[in-house]
């Protein structure tokens, strides 16, 4: 039964060095061929004169038997097998995760639906989205989005692929409420950073502004204490753009003029500060993929995932280099090589 499971799990880890063995086997019948013609005198030289011309311990030191030819092929032969990797056994060991986790906190309040960005706001912060999940590489993702209140998306994933099918349906429309709190979506992804057990925690949040800016800053502000950054893309313009009901109307103030949604760059740019990020134009996003992209790929100490171990396979080439080196030992004495 034993003999059944080796053969069945017997293997080379890398096969392709066993296409070197039929070339040095060729190699070494070339040698001995060239050797035993360079040896051969008798053509040249009498044959009565050539056994006092011999040196002595020539052929009778070990006759044809002594020949390393026959050695020099096995110990090639060892040395193929073990850069080949036989292995008939499997280990295991801890899984890894990559450093750096981000959160993308999306803000999806009513004025984003302005169009002052063509097509509008939302449309754009989720093509911005989409160039920074292409950056995101071995870190995680998750994203949060919010209006009055905050929304998991995605939990922090390496699937970005996931993420990004899921982006399409996010819009104002799909909130259940109207509003614009940015700190209950901080206090989210906090949480969502905090379980990650990561040691590069970056929020990324996409908006156009927010309505509870004490309260935000506030939270960023012990974020940053904490480790996390946070940095900021600005979405709209300064002019701004009329701003839209439920019913698709534009919305009329007290005076009867229509209410314009505008970006609030000072504001968005004191929370990257607070939250010590970075402030970024929706037009600059390249800037910011380009912090994350070379953060995401900075060296850093890896961190065991709790219950994952990963199987591989054992490498056996090691236990030949023994017989190989002994080999070695007999292939250097005098008058072999």
């Amino acid at each position: 039964m034993k003999l059944n499971a080796f053969l069945q799990d017997f293997h080379f880890i890398r096969p392709l060095w066993l296409v070197a063995l039929p070339v040095l086997w060729a190699i070494v019948v070339w040698l001995a061929r060239q050797r035993a013609r360079g040896e051969d005198w008798s053509d040249v030289i009498d044959a009565e004169l050539l056994p006092a011309l011999q040196l002595d311990g020539g052929d009778s030191a070990g006759g044809p038997s002594a020949r390393p030819w026959p050695w020099l092929a096995l110990a090639w032969t060892l040395a193929v097998l073990a850069l080949a990797g036989p292995s008939w056994q499997q280990d295991s060991a801890p899984a890894y995760r990559a450093p750096a986790a981000w959160v993308l906190v999306l803000d999806l309040s009513p004025s984003m639906d302005a169009a002052d960005l063509s097509p509008n706001r939302v449309t754009r912060a989720r093509y911005a989205l989409d160039d920074i999940l292409s950056a995101a590489r071995d870190a995680r993702v998750g994203m949060v989005a919010f209006s009055d209140e905050p929304y998991t998306v995605t939990p922090l994933t390496q699937d970005v692929a996931t993420v990004r099918a899921l982006m399409p349906s996010l819009a104002p429309e799909m909130m259940p409420s109207a509003g614009d709190h940015l700190a209950p979506a901080l206090t989210q992804a906090q949480r969502l950073l905090n379980a990650s057990g990561a040691r590069d925690k970056r929020i990324v949040v996409v908006t156009d502004g927010f309505d509870d800016p004490a309260a935000a800053l506030r939270t960023a502000a012990a974020l940053k204490a904490q480790g996390i950054a946070i940095s900021v893309v600005g979405v709209g313009t300064p002019g701004g753009a009329p701003l839209r009901g439920a019913n698709g109307s534009f919305i009329q103030g007290a005076n009867g003029q229509t209410q314009l949604t505008r970006l609030n760059v000072d504001q968005l740019q004191q929370l990257g500060s607070v939250g010590g990020g970075q402030y970024v134009n929706i037009a600059n996003i390249t800037s910011l993929v380009s912090d994350l992209q070379s953060t995401s790929d900075r060296p850093g100490e890896a961190i065991a995932a709790q219950g994952v171990e990963v199987a591989h396979w054992r490498d056996a080439g090691a236990y030949l280099l023994p017989a190989l080196l002994l080999l070695v030992a007999l292939l250097t004495r005098r008058r072999w090589l």
